[in-house]
Order: C-alpha cells, then sequence, then structure tokens
C-alpha cells in the first residue's frame, strides 16, 4: 500500500492535495464533512468506521507535457485526468510554443513530390493552390505534434464556406527548412502540381442572337432593321373591291396601297 502525504486543500476546498514518493507525483481526495472531521482530529461516529475515498491521479509535470506534446489540448489532458486546468496550462506552456514553432519551421519545408523536394516551400505551394481554386490563402491555421517515432506530424486547416478542411503532412526538419511530405489525400492534392480539378465555376456567357443582314453598330445598340409596311390587299377574300379611305383618295393613294 503507497503512502501518501497530505499538502492541503485545492483552492475551493472541494478536494485534499496529496503527494507520493515524489512532490512532482499528486493526487487529490474527494473531501466531504467526514473527511474534513477526521483531518480536525475529530473521531468517527460508530456507524462510520472507515472512509470510502476516492482517489484521483494527478498528472505529473512531464506526464502533462508528453501528452500535450503528442497533440492533446490542455481542456483534454484536465478533463482526462481530473486535474485543474490551471495546474495543466501552467505545465502546457512551454510544449504548446515548442508546438507553434515546429509549425512555423514547416511553413518553410519543401513539399516532396515524385522528382525530390519541391522548389517552393509548404507555404508557397498551398497558398498558390488555394487560390487557383478561389479561396483566401490568409485564413490558415497550422498545428503541429511529435509523435511516439519523434516525427512532426503538422497540420493545416482551413474553412470553405461553412465546411472544415484539415490536411496532414510529415515534418523532417534539415537543411534549406527541411521536407515535408503529404499523409493523407488532402494533403496530396495541396501539392500535386498535376492534379487535375475544376478550379473554381465558371459563369455561362450571355448568348445573343442578332439578325441576319444587320451587323452590331460600333460603339452603341445595333440599329432595328427597317422593314416596309406589309402590302394592303386589292381584293377581299370574297372578290369586292377594296373602297379606300377618304384620307388615301386626298394623299393620292391608289387602291392597292401605292401612290
Amino acid at each position: 500500500m503507497r503512502e501518501l502525504k497530505v499538502v492541503g486543500l485545492d483552492h475551493d476546498g472541494k478536494y485534499i492535495i496529496c503527494e507520493g514518493e515524489e512532490p512532482a507525483e499528486q493526487f487529490k481526495l474527494a473531501a466531504d464533512d467526514r473527511l474534513r472531521g477526521v483531518l480536525r482530529g475529530e473521531p468517527l461516529p460508530p456507524e462510520h468506521p472507515q472512509l470510502d475515498i476516492e482517489v484521483r491521479n494527478m498528472l505529473s509535470p512531464k506526464e502533462i507535457q508528453a501528452k500535450i506534446r503528442a497533440g492533446a489540448s490542455v481542456e483534454q489532458v484536465a478533463a482526462g485526468s481530473g486535474s485543474d486546468v490551471a495546474r495543466v496550462r501552467r505545465f502546457a506552456h512551454p510544449v504548446l510554443l515548442e508546438r507553434a514553432r515546429a509549425a512555423e519551421l514547416a511553413t518553410a519545408a519543401h513539399p516532396m513530390l515524385g522528382d525530390g523536394p519541391s522548389v517552393l516551400t509548404l507555404l508557397e505551394t498551398v497558398s498558390a493552390a488555394l487560390v487557383a481554386r478561389g479561396l483566401e490563402p490568409d485564413r490558415l491555421s497550422w498545428d503541429a505534434w511529435r509523435n511516439e517515432d519523434s516525427r512532426w506530424t503538422v497540420q493545416l486547416a482551413w474553412k470553405v464556406g461553412r465546411s472544415d478542411n484539415i490536411a496532414h503532412f510529415f515534418y523532417s526538419p534539415g537543411a534549406h527548412g527541411g521536407t515535408a511530405t503529404a499523409i493523407d489525400d488532402a494533403a496530396s492534392e495541396l501539392i500535386d502540381p498535376d492534379f487535375e480539378r475544376p478550379l473554381r465555376p465558371i459563369a455561362r456567357v450571355a448568348h445573343i442572337d442578332f439578325e441576319v443582314g444587320v451587323p452590331p453598330a460600333c460603339g452603341g445598340d445595333p440599329k432595328p432593321e427597317v422593314t416596309a409596311p406589309p402590302e394592303q390587299p386589292v381584293h377581299t377574300r370574297r372578290g369586292k373591291p377594296v373602297i379606300p379611305a377618304w384620307e388615301d383618295v386626298l394623299l393620292g393613294v391608289r387602291s392597292g396601297g401605292h401612290r
């Protein structure tokens, strides 16, 4: 049975903080009225000869940093271990800076293509691919974490409308910025210079019909074609001659519509 040393209550008085053999190894006990009474030296009542105590292991600083370096967030580590968020954040801060620095360095790495590293950097390649797809490359989010094999995984996140998109690369530091290798299909598409996809929707061109024999006027709207009025019939359908109107007689218009 391990022996724990009582350090004191936490800031809100709900837990009793204990230490193991090393000060960095901490535990916390859910404190109730009976346990607080025992700490004050009060005897237990006869009906409670023993205490049912729930012990939660508080992660050591080294364990916290290992989880953060592997990609976990402060909130995830705190929720999974029962530790206080403020305590986890205090030990996680230097590792979060390390991850941010690795992500920044990875943007200057050169993507690995079929014939070797690209001349352009990862940031230049990704930005060009997104611009070609009609997206804004200045709204990118970079993150990085270290794998169990000590390699860095770099995550690129961007948003299109309401959809979230991510791509992952392996980052290998080295001369001239190192290299970045695509892990998933999204990453491969972004760095593939021969990847074919409709970059953006093409607007339909409006079709304008011109009348035959009427060329469009330069610098203005095409002039409408002037057509002669239809010939007036000389006879009606019943064979009777058409009687001209009195105005046509005064103007000298013949019954056939001609002067």
